[in-house]
């Protein structure tokens, strides 16, 4: 019995996100991005993140969103395909569920990575995160933060703002130990 219970509770916590994702970028900024997913502080995110990659569903997907002195937004895997009509980037998601807030107290500083989300409810967000250049005190608390960049921070320093360059693309998103 004490066995059948130990198999049903790992059963139930689902498969373990990864302990991040390698990045590589292509058009106006070529190079390696690694992020530290803090599965700990986001897990819901953390692991959507992860199936994502895991799906190759950020593979081809553009910086739709890039505000001098603020962030990069990126994750549109639905609208925001390099090979596909821009149009619309920036209003898709996965196929996946919203996921609801797990809010921290951890500040929103370069190098962090948010959860973006539609509209003003904040248990919207899907698929879509933005990296942060700038300090931003005015999303603590009120956004979910699922990770932090370890490497290749000056590339996404390098990202031009929205409609001043070549966008810039995610060719490959895979998960790491």
């Amino acid at each position: 019995m004490r066995k059948g219970l130990i198999l049903l509770a790992c059963l139930a916590a689902g498969p373990a996100a990864a302990s991040g994702i390698e990045i590589s970028l292509s058009g106006g900024v070529e190079g390696t991005v690694r992020i530290d997913l803090l599965e700990d502080v986001a897990p819901n995110h953390a692991e959507r993140i992860t199936a994502l990659a895991n799906r190759d569903a950020y593979d081809g997907v553009v910086f739709h969103r890039v505000i001098d002195g603020f962030m990069a937004q990126t994750g549109d895997v639905q609208f925001g395909r390099a090979d596909g009509d821009m149009s619309r980037a920036g209003y898709g998601g996965s196929d996946l569920p919203d996921l609801a807030q797990e809010f921290s107290d951890i500040a929103f500083e370069p190098g962090v990575v948010g959860m973006a989300r539609s509209g003003n409810s904040v248990d919207s967000a899907n698929s879509q995160f933005f990296i942060m250049t700038e300090p931003a005190p005015h999303l603590n608390g009120d956004y979910t933060v699922v990770g932090r960049v370890t490497e290749g921070m000056d590339l996404i320093n390098r990202i031009p703002a929205t409609g001043q360059g070549e966008m810039v693309v995610m060719d490959e998103v895979t998960t790491t130990d």
